[in-house]
């Protein structure tokens, strides 16, 4: 029989299994995979002021999470911290740049980053939780 569990945090064999997986399939498919996880951390007087994470996977770059503290924003400091994953992956490969946002949070400043909406999940209940889907293609 088999039991299927909520685990809370992967632990390393198991990234090594999807990871595996992932990269078996792919080249079953004669596509390859790409897959790096990455992260930026921005720090003043060793504390942690901002944060970028995320993955590129096939020929794209996928944006998870950015956040910069409320005291450090308007100061160019999350431009600062995409730019960094635009030089570690452009010219590599990679067709484009994604992430999501919504209603609420920062997309007029990812515009201003040179991103374009893809498309919007409209949200019928709350406009504010609206999903904007974007894209930013390397060398245009």
């Amino acid at each position: 029989m088999i039991n299927i569990e909520f685990i809370e945090k992967l632990d390393e064999d198991t990234y090594k299994i999807l990871d595996d997986e992932f990269n078996k399939y792919a080249i079953k498919n004669n596509v390859k995979c790409n897959y790096k996880s990455f992260s930026y951390v921005a720090k003043e007087n060793n504390n942690i002021v901002g944060i970028i994470t995320g993955h590129s996977y096939y020929n794209e770059v996928f944006i998870s999470d950015l956040i910069v503290k409320e005291e450090y924003r308007n100061k160019h400091l999350g431009t600062e911290l995409i730019n960094n994953v635009l030089k570690e992956f452009n010219g590599k490969g990679f067709d484009n740049i994604n992430l999501t946002t919504y209603e609420f949070q920062a997309l007029e400043f990812y515009k201003k980053c040179g991103f374009e909406i893809e498309f919007v999940r409209k949200n019928k209940e709350n406009p504010m939780l609206n999903k904007y889907y974007l894209v930013k293609y390397f060398g245009r």
